[in-house]
């Protein structure tokens, strides 16, 4: 039987194991710390192609992750489907719209925006809540004999000994692991509130001020920061008063949020997701620097490298 070793256990990691699984692959993960410590667990999660490069690619890999997620429905594993409202300006980039399926996008009527938005999409997206959907991925890995290793690895040349196929999903581990000073933190903190009647959305149309709102089954996400090159993990009261500013502009409702957490996260942002073979170690492949957009492209990155190994 082949054999694969996937480095890391976030989404990413997570759906690449599951695709080889499914090939016929044996699959091993290795991975300095479970899921349920990696970012991939603090995050809102909702499908939307954000602060991730190239475009024309990153559009793909969304489709075909649309198109997993609604295969991927189930009662109880945290994936729904859900109207997400997007406010755009004239220098937004909204390709990704062409991408979803036929009916599943509109342009917001007028009473349908909230206050101070002027104009927006409302699509029909995936929302998926980590804190259910990793697990579940993660039982699924198991279930297919899959065999999950604690341990950080250093180098490449560590990596390459793993097995005659590795792929790398480190994440912003990356960094190190491979000498990658084009990868990137990007900051993010959010507040998870308790429910809150208002529609999700999210406006991402002013650099450096990226708010938005994210219904849950429980609870709601509201953000958020995207600092770039900030490595500060602590929790920070100025970006709090900061991001419920931001979403007082929207809150029709003048309700103040019920914070239960702030939790912040380091998003890896790359000027380009590397998916490539090493160019010294040939078994290796690499798939990290998904910047904000990691549950939006994961299938689609785990199909098309399977499609890569498999052709």
């Amino acid at each position: 039987m082949k054999s694969a070793t996937v480095i890391g256990s976030g989404i990413i990691g997570l759906t690449a194991a599951l695709k080889l699984q499914e090939a016929g692959y044996a699959v091993t993960i290795v991975a300095k710390e479970k899921f349920s410590e990696t970012l991939s667990s603090k995050v809102g999660a909702i499908w939307f192609p954000f602060q991730i490069e190239p475009l024309h690619k990153a559009h793909q890999w969304a489709a075909l992750s649309y198109s997993e997620y609604e295969k991927d429905q189930t009662n109880d594993n945290g994936v729904s489907f859900i109207p997400f409202t997007t406010v755009y300006n004239a220098q937004s980039n909204t390709n990704w719209i062409s991408v979803l399926p036929n009916g599943s996008v509109r342009i917001a009527k007028s009473d349908e925006l909230l206050s101070e938005m002027t104009q927006a999409h409302i699509s029909t997206v995936p929302l998926v809540e980590p804190l259910h959907y990793l697990p579940y991925l993660f039982n699924r890995f198991k279930s297919n004999n899959g065999t999950f290793i604690k341990q950080q690895i250093y180098t490449l040349e560590e990596a390459s000994n793993l097995n005659n196929l590795v792929i790398n999903c480190s994440g912003l581990g990356a960094r190190e692991l491979c000498n990658d000073n084009d990868l990137k933190p990007m900051r993010g903190q959010i507040l998870r509130c308790a429910p809150i009647n208002l529609p999700s959305y999210a406006d991402s149309t002013t650099k450096g001020a990226l708010t938005y709102l994210i219904n849950r089954t429980n609870d709601c996400i509201i953000g958020g920061t995207d600092y770039e090159n900030d490595w500060n993990l602590k929790v920070d009261p100025t970006d709090t008063k900061l991001i419920l500013n931001r979403f007082s502009k929207f809150n029709s409702t003048k309700n103040q949020p019920e914070i239960l957490e702030v939790v912040v996260g380091l998003r890896p942002k790359r000027p380009s997701v590397r998916f490539e073979l090493d160019k010294t170690y040939q078994n290796i492949f690499h798939n990290y620097g998904h910047g904000g957009a990691g549950f939006t492209v994961a299938w689609g990155c785990a199909i098309e490298l399977v499609k890569l190994q498999c052709s």
